[in-house]
């Protein structure tokens, strides 16, 4: 079994925030697979299915996203899975607006939903990929930022992100995360 859960905060009125985009890349991805996100599990959101000939859980923790690690750990324990084989998809303040970044592992940074998970499971060395959202404005409350929504323009790059994300994770499915990351980390202007 392969665990990808996207981080994100439930209810309608979070749904087009920034913070969600990690619960979008889930969404992509149960769309393109017909995997039905209908059964309460693991204090989430959560479907089964095949994905590139392997088992698939696809969570989407409704913990809030300050306690992610719950719910994640939840899946983890009842599935025994490695942390080789959890992939977590979430939102980055610090890396450029509309690009993607993959490890394997790493600290969770400001990101308050990676803290709980590696909290929870005393651990980080599972694979991660990262998208960002843009730098929040100067005087801005990171709260507030994170839970804006997107202008039209910034809509429709981070709409290609959250596309070019989830065909990462079917790459990582497939090929494993370090092919994942050899060919989907964007690369920024200084790395050209």
């Amino acid at each position: 079994m392969i665990i990808i859960a996207g981080l994100g905060n439930p209810g309608r009125e979070y749904a087009p925030t920034r913070h969600n985009v990690g619960f979008d890349v889930i969404d992509v991805l149960a769309d393109k697979y017909n995997i039905n996100m209908n059964r309460l599990k693991f204090k989430g959101i959560t479907g089964e299915g095949i994905i590139d000939g392997k088992k698939v859980l696809l969570i989407k923790p409704s913990t809030y996203m300050n306690n992610s690690g719950l719910s994640i750990r939840e899946a983890i324990n009842f599935y025994k899975v490695e942390m080789k084989d959890l992939l977590v998809i979430y939102d980055d303040i610090d890396i450029d607006f509309g690009s993607i970044r993959i490890r394997k592992k790493g600290s969770s940074g400001s990101h308050n939903g990676m803290k709980s998970i590696i909290y929870h499971l005393g651990d980080d060395t599972f694979p991660r990929i990262k998208i960002g959202i843009g730098k929040k404005p100067q005087g801005y409350d990171l709260a507030d930022f994170v839970l804006s929504r997107f202008s039209q323009d910034e809509r429709k790059i981070i709409d290609e992100a959250i596309k070019k994300a989830a065909e990462a994770t079917d790459s990582f499915i497939k090929d494993g995360i370090d092919y994942c990351m050899n060919n989907y980390n964007t690369k920024t202007p200084a790395q050209d």
